[in-house]
């Protein structure tokens, strides 16, 4: 059974508050991954999962996206904010902030951020002030220690991900990660998952959305596309960023009921997936535990094929495109 844990704001190294509402935050030091596949894993943007972002020295090229707080000369800071926001910089290799991105997936930054135990997630947009500090109203939804991921491209250099650790203090109670299944519901839609992925090798995932039965067959494009999925490994959380084959508009991609991703998954374990979908104005994330590798490794849950089996996979309020209602699933 799990038992509740006081989680308490501390600070170490390079820190800041976010306000006494969402605790302290502070820079992680890089956690140690699983063993890799032998050649470069996906993380970061890219139609195929992209490539790995390693460290400035290389040493850490093999490495998926997310696993790092300074990459190539570029560092994830966060800074000051007022409470009930969420405010950070990234600096570049002159020690300068950033304030010139490129627009990648119709966005010049993507803040991804998860709790660890991957109970929580959300998908936010921040604004960026001129003095290249980006601000979001907080997506950290209750205590615990969660993962900030930025997504991003600088103009002029390759996309990164850069991941840090923000602690919200307050009576934490951990949840078990949930059985792997090949469906989930949320809000009324029924999302279907085929494909099986594999350790170091790319596999083709398609999800099939119905409502009531029918297949949607008028998804909406959001960021570009009809689908829009992220990936995280359970422990590290190593962050996998993929999009779906085709793009609206192309006039060869059907908007619905299925969108096929080809993602690589850098090694053996569990991973959770989160599938964002537009349809009738609003963005629904729907999300998935899946297994690279053998499904009796040690911490992968049992597999189930039931969508309500376990603790459901994904729930949320209808809202508009700014994001969900219930906390640690949204968007803006």
């Amino acid at each position: 059974m799990n038992t509740a844990t006081k989680l308490s704001g501390f600070a170490l190294g390079l820190a800041v508050v976010f306000g006494a509402t969402y605790g302290v935050g502070r820079v992680a030091d890089p956690v140690t991954p699983p063993a890799e596949a032998p050649h470069d894993a996906g993380g970061g943007h890219g139609d195929d999962g992209g490539a790995g972002h390693g460290g400035d020295n290389g040493a850490a090229a093999h490495l998926p996206g997310g696993l790092l707080v300074s990459d190539r000369g570029y560092t994830l800071r966060p800074v000051d904010a007022p409470a009930g926001q969420f405010a950070f910089q990234v600096t570049g290799p002159d020690g300068r902030a950033v304030t010139a991105y490129d627009v990648a997936h119709d966005k010049r930054m993507h803040l991804i951020v998860a709790r660890r135990d991957l109970s929580g997630f959300r998908h936010v947009h921040p604004e960026m002030t001129p003095d290249g500090t980006w601000r979001v109203d907080s997506p950290l939804a209750g205590p615990g220690v969660w993962r900030a991921f930025a997504d991003f491209t600088p103009t002029g250099g390759e996309a990164l991900t850069l991941g840090v650790d923000v602690t919200v203090p307050g009576e934490l109670t951990g949840r078990p990660l949930p059985a792997p299944a090949t469906s989930t519901t949320v809000d009324g839609y029924t999302v279907t998952l085929a494909g099986a992925p594999e350790p170091g090798r790319t596999a083709e995932l398609t999800l099939s959305v119905s409502r009531g039965g029918a297949p949607v067959t008028d998804l909406e494009p959001y960021l570009g596309a009809y689908g829009h999925l992220v990936a995280l490994r359970q422990g590290d959380l190593a962050y996998l960023h993929v999009h779906p084959h085709g793009e609206p508009g192309d006039g060869r991609t059907r908007p619905g009921p299925e969108v096929s991703f080809s993602a690589e998954m850098p090694s053996a374990g569990a991973y959770r997936l989160y599938l964002d979908f537009k349809h009738g104005g609003v963005v629904r994330t729907a999300e998935f535990t899946v297994v690279a590798g053998s499904p009796t490794a040690p911490g992968v849950p049992a597999a189930t094929g039931s969508p309500t089996a376990g603790t459901p996979a994904a729930t949320s309020s209808p809202t508009a495109d700014a994001g969900h209602g219930v906390p640690g699933h949204g968007h803006d």
